[in-house]
């Protein structure tokens, strides 16, 4: 008897013991499983989030857009120019537009508007972001705008996902476009993987790790950037020590009063921001921008590629193999500029001029 009551308390321990490692178990998944989720976006004008301070306008799946004008009155413009700001910014930061000279914006009466991207600023996030929703967020705001059949696009850094997708999926709308440094996806197909892995290998390894990542397991990328462990994105984390020499001058020149609207690019939070550029940037995109054809082939518009031969963001071997791809793109190398280079006296005045030079307006 006192056998089978021992067996028989060893089993109860056994079945008690096998519960609580289910339950720890279900708790552990249940932690990472939240762990891995981002908080929802602040989104603007909802109780106890952001205040709507900009104009913007209702796109087709309900979410809003927020803008801001610059240059001539809309209504009276000869040229129209969609600007695409970079990661970590929002439509306050226009260097083309601030830096543009009374003489060519008035002379040749350009109108830009900057928009915040998803989820940036005061426009709505879209947790489906594509280069190609992307592209239809940009025809919209043209067409709500009434900016007419072409208009010309200049895209910025991270801006660039957004320029090459209107290249590719509304190029009927351009009248001509400027990538500006844009950033460089390192799985692009066309791509040798000699040339790809070793501007790849140029980053810091943190920042190796973080765009592989953002490829590889997108679900992971917001978890990767909030953990404490190890270091994240050094866009996330905003750490500058990786830029070039002349950007930290430029930097430096400009100091904090820089930025004033700093709180408001990511009031919404950081996942729809600077993290959701990542997986788009540096994700799996629909099409290689290197397969494009000339969306100019007599000559009544153009597009242009600028690139710094010091920039730490975007490596300059990447940018050269893209123009030798497409020969119909104009490149401009410019030596010894950083990531930063449009704010070189003149620099906005000589973009902006090359782009409008050779193109006829048609509204």
């Amino acid at each position: 008897m006192a056998t089978g009551s021992t067996d028989s308390a060893s089993s109860r321990s056994s079945g008690v013991l096998y519960k609580l490692l289910v339950v720890f178990s279900v708790c552990i998944a249940t932690s990472t499983y939240q762990a891995l989720q981002p908080p929802p976006p602040k989104l603007c004008g909802s109780p106890g989030g952001p205040s709507i301070t900009a104009p913007r306008i209702k796109l087709r799946d309900g979410r809003h857009l927020a803008y801001k004008e610059h240059g001539v009155p809309r209504d009276q413009a000869a040229r129209k120019i969609v600007f695409v700001h970079g990661s970590d910014s929002c439509r306050h930061d226009n260097a083309f537009a601030a830096l543009l000279s009374p003489d060519i914006k008035e002379g040749l009466g350009v109108y830009m508007v900057s928009f915040d991207r998803p989820g940036y600023g005061e426009s709505d996030a879209d947790p489906n972001r594509t280069p190609k929703s992307l592209a239809l967020d940009i025809e919209e705001l043209a067409d709500q705008l009434s900016l007419g059949t072409k208009f010309y696009i200049i895209g910025y850094s991270m801006g660039g996902q957004a320029t090459w997708a209107c290249l590719k999926y509304i190029p009927h709308r351009l009248a001509g476009a400027a990538l500006v440094t844009p950033v460089v996806n390192y799985w692009w197909k066309s791509f040798p993987s000699d040339i790809s892995s070793e501007a790849y290998n140029l980053q810091p390894r943190n920042d190796q790790w973080a765009v592989r990542v953002a490829h590889y397991a997108p679900w992971l990328t917001h978890w990767w950037n909030s953990q404490k462990w190890f270091l994240g994105s050094s866009v996330v984390t905003r750490n500058l020590g990786l830029l070039s020499k002349s950007d930290k001058e430029i930097l430096f020149k400009i100091g904090a009063a820089g930025r004033p609207h700093e709180a408001q690019i990511r009031q919404q939070g950081t996942h729809e921001t600077v993290i959701r550029d990542m997986i788009v940037g540096f994700g799996k995109w629909e099409f290689d921008p290197m397969e494009l054809e000339n969306l100019f082939p007599n000559k009544e518009g153009s597009v242009h590629l600028w690139q710094g031969d010091d920039d730490a963001l975007v490596p300059v071997t990447l940018q050269r193999y893209v123009a030798k791809k497409l020969p119909w793109i104009h490149y401009h190398e410019i030596p010894g500029a950083g990531h930063m280079f449009p704010l070189f006296p003149g620099m906005v005045d000589n973009i902006v001029k090359t782009l409008l030079a050779n193109e006829e307006v048609k509204n």
